[in-house]
Parts: C-alpha cells; sequence; structure tokens
C-alpha cells in the first residue's frame, strides 16, 4: 500500500542523501482525468505560453524543482503521446516505415521497431505529472533517479539486498520517456533507461547519466537497502585503492578454498 506523501518525501530525501545524486529525484502520476491534475502542477500551455517535450518537464522538475503536468494538448513530441496511451497510434506509426532510411535500414526494419515498441492501452490515460519527491502533493505511481554508473552500482546491490533479483531492463536507443515509465506501470518491476537523444539534447542529460525507475511504494525498501549498504561500508562515498591481495570478506576466502583456490 502506498504511503503518505510526508512519508515518501522523507524516502526520497534518503535516497538522493545515500546516493548524493546532482538533481532531485523525481515522482510520477499518470492522469485518468482532469480531477487528476495536481493543485500545484503548471500546465505548460496554458501557465508558460508554449509545449513542452514529456523530457524536458522532466528536466524541469529534478533540475529545477518545477511541478508539471502535461495532457495532449500541452505535449510537443508524439512518444510519450502514443507511448504511455494518450492517444491511439495511426495507421502511419504502426507502418513504421517513416523510420527508413534515417533510422532503420530497411522499411521492414523500422515496422519491427514499432512492434516492439512499449505502449499502454490507448484511452487509459489523459496526461502524466511530474515533480520532484521532495514537493510532491499527489500520490505518484513511480519514481525516476537520474543517477551515473557508480550511484546506479548502489541501486542494484539495494534491489539485491531487498529480494535477491537482478534488474531485467529492456534498452533502446530511443525513447527514453516511454521506457522509463510503461515497463514500469505495465511489471511493476524497476527499470534502467539509457538516455535517449532527445532527452540528452532537449532534455539536458549528460553523458554519465543513467535513468532508474520504479514503482513509487518500492521506495521505502530502496532507501532501506542504500541505508543497509552504508552502514555495511559499501555506501557512497566509495573508497577505491588498488591493491594486490587486499583483504577478502570471510564467506569469501571459505568459498574460494571449497572450489580449490590458493586462499
Amino acid at each position: 500500500m502506498m504511503e503518505n506523501t510526508e512519508a515518501l518525501k522523507g524516502h526520497g530525501a534518503e535516497v538522493e542523501r545515500l546516493l548524493r545524486m546532482k538533481t532531485y529525484p523525481i515522482a510520477a502520476k499518470m492522469l485518468k482525468q482532469k480531477e487528476d491534475i495536481p493543485k500545484g502542477a503548471k500546465r505548460p500551455k496554458k501557465q508558460m505560453g508554449h509545449h513542452l517535450a514529456l523530457c524536458q518537464a522532466i528536466s524541469m522538475a529534478r533540475r529545477e524543482g518545477e511541478s508539471l503536468a502535461l495532457l495532449k494538448e500541452d505535449m510537443w513530441c508524439y512518444s510519450p503521446v502514443i507511448g504511455l496511451g494518450i492517444a491511439a497510434p495511426p495507421q502511419y506509426f504502426l507502418e513504421g516505415e517513416f523510420f527508413y532510411p534515417q533510422s532503420a535500414r530497411t522499411p521492414e526494419i523500422g515496422r519491427n521497431w514499432v512492434q516492439s515498441f512499449p505502449r499502454l492501452e490507448a484511452g487509459q490515460y489523459i496526461g502524466v505529472a511530474v515533480a520532484p519527491i521532495q514537493k510532491v502533493d499527489f500520490v505518484p505511481d513511480l519514481f525516476i533517479l537520474y543517477v551515473d554508473s557508480l550511484q546506479l552500482l548502489e541501486l542494484l546491490m539495494a534491489k539485491r539486498w531487498m529480494d535477491g533479483g537482478d534488474v531485467t531492463a529492456t534498452l533502446s536507443g530511443a525513447s527514453a520517456c516511454v521506457y522509463t515509465i510503461v515497463p514500469v506501470l505495465e511489471k511493476k518491476q524497476f527499470q534502467v533507461t539509457i538516455p535517449c537523444l532527445g532527452d540528452r539534447k532537449r532534455g539536458v542529460a549528460t553523458d554519465e547519466e543513467i535513468i532508474f525507475s520504479g514503482s513509487a511504494d518500492r521506495l521505502s525498501e530502496l532507501a532501506a537497502g542504500l541505508s543497509h549498504l552504508k552502514e555495511m561500508g559499501s555506501g557512497l562515498p566509495l573508497p577505491m585503492a588498488s591493491q594486490i591481495e587486499y583483504a577478502l570478506p570471510d564467506p569469501y576466502i571459505k568459498i574460494g578454498r571449497m572450489v580449490g583456490m590458493d586462499l
């Protein structure tokens, strides 16, 4: 069950602190009707006088602390409109030939990519709201973290501590906003996403950044896992030194000797 927003803010602050994040952790909520639009969220077209791509809205939330709600009339990029089920895909999109020759070697390959494109059933939602977790005034569906590879390592170790499992992600070179959100909503799993060209060129994602997202109701577990790593000496900042025959934990020595290693 989702915790109240104050508890969520606390977990978000803990994750931000333990990961030493450079930008705010983000909360996102899918909107089913206009009444779901958070009171504190800005509508880009109505209140700002222009459209936004979803990657730009996420960038404003994580870098500038803005709370934003985007419906179809606020959107500047078709990808999240189709991917998040805000509108049904036209036949022209489904045919996929428009990807040829820029993004696909053949028209058939373009159609293959469209078939694998993750998208929610059209008509479920009318939009999406994003805000820094520390300012959230709504119950979110998921969290979004922009991290570097070391911070991602911490998150993956925390995930392993939580349930013993690894993260299986679908990676793509396109539509990062869709890949960040849709697998989390559909499969209730954590997702790792590579910022796409649009996210880099328009959302200003940097070269070292990777996206980690998950269901908002798992954030408390994630914070607990990161806290445990810190207590065990594996948290950030991570001490590093290149040392020959460095000290091994007792279980490493025990298992190594069991398999015949010279330890």
